[in-house]
């Protein structure tokens, strides 16, 4: 493998994303062999700065994030793949192992620890940190799955996979409402999601889940430690878990009254 160190495809899904997508492309020059960008018809400079890398640029409807993620993987050259979002970029450290692990990739696929940036802090505490991913892989050997908006890439039974040391830099949220936007968003469709499997909302998921929420993520994985930003991300945390099982509540409320 030493002698005959593998491809890599780095693939990417944007809408919108002109102030993320220039730091995520820097970051994977040096251990890209491709870069596919799959766009959902942004209107904002994404598809611009784009053209200014070694980028090959797809636009596709947007159906979901499994959807287009795996629309994204039908697009790479190669088998082995690094799928990153826009808001992402790559440690030094991390960039170091997967150029290691591109002269021996030993494993079907590996995860990577996510740290994530909110409103200009690392947020290494409060259940959302270390995030693990599995971000490289064989796409021959897994597909992307999960509930949308809550997509997973999971390998098929039987395939191997490992840890990978360094950084996924994740630049979530630059402000608060910015947050709360994308909790209006994502409960929605999360809701919806739930809805279509025939999932309900019962009075623990109303109650109980958030307040568990809080408290796991809070006390439990050391929030406090994180400060002020700490109890913002853990007290939106929870009033998120609340809101979606809130809405999906509702939508089977609606759903009675429109078959009535």
């Amino acid at each position: 493998m030493a002698d005959n160190p593998i491809k890599l495809s780095v693939v990417i899904i944007t809408r919108n994303e002109e102030r993320n997508i220039e730091r995520c492309l820097q970051s994977v020059q040096d251990i890209s062999d491709e870069t596919v960008v799959v766009d959902s018809f942004s209107s904002d400079r994404t598809e611009e700065i784009c053209s200014g890398y070694a980028v090959k640029f797809f636009k596709n409807e947007f159906k979901g994030h499994i959807e287009q993620k795996n629309y994204a993987l039908s697009q790479a050259k190669y088998n082995h793949v690094l799928a990153l979002d826009a808001d992402e970029s790559l440690s030094t450290k991390l960039i170091e192992n997967l150029q290691k692990v591109k002269s021996n990739f030993s494993y079907d696929g590996y995860y990577l620890n996510r740290l994530t940036n909110y409103c200009g802090k690392w947020i290494r505490h409060s259940g959302w940190y270390p995030d693990r991913k599995l971000r490289l892989f064989d796409k021959s050997k897994g597909r992307w799955t999960g509930e949308n908006p809550h997509d997973r890439f999971e390998l098929f039974q039987d395939y191997k996979s490992s840890r990978l040391g360094g950084d996924l830099l994740h630049y979530s949220f630059y402000n608060i409402d910015q947050h709360l936007d994308t909790i209006k968003k994502f409960t929605t469709i999360a809701a919806e999601a739930k809805f279509r499997k025939e999932s309900r909302a019962s009075c623990f998921d109303l109650i109980i889940r958030p307040i568990w929420k809080f408290s796991r993520n809070y006390f439990f994985r050391l929030g406090f430690l994180d400060g002020y930003y700490g109890l913002v991300v853990c007290v939106l945390s929870s009033y998120a878990t609340f809101i979606r099982y809130a809405k999906l509540k509702q939508l089977h409320k609606m759903s009675h009254l429109e078959k009535n």
